[in-house]
């Protein structure tokens, strides 16, 4: 089917990545890899993926706007 829909100039990698990262925060890694075919530690790195603690990029956006000079740019 990718390879398909690739044919036509339509891209799935994107729309794929993001569908399995929000199956695996919703389901634990033995119910992601039994549902979608792929191999167990496949499926740990993805759940271990969508369920990243974010605070150190947080704390990493916070030493970012401390440095960054006032320019009146908000991002």
């Amino acid at each position: 089917m990718t390879q398909k829909l690739n044919r036509h100039g339509i891209s799935v990698c994107a729309a794929r990545n993001s569908a399995l990262a929000a199956l695996a925060a919703d389901l634990p890694s033995p119910i992601l890899a039994d549902l979608t075919g792929m191999h167990r530690d496949t499926a740990i790195r993805w759940v271990a993926y969508a369920r990243r603690d974010w605070a150190a990029y947080l704390a990493a956006r916070a030493d970012d706007q401390r440095e960054a000079p006032a320019t009146g740019d908000h991002r």
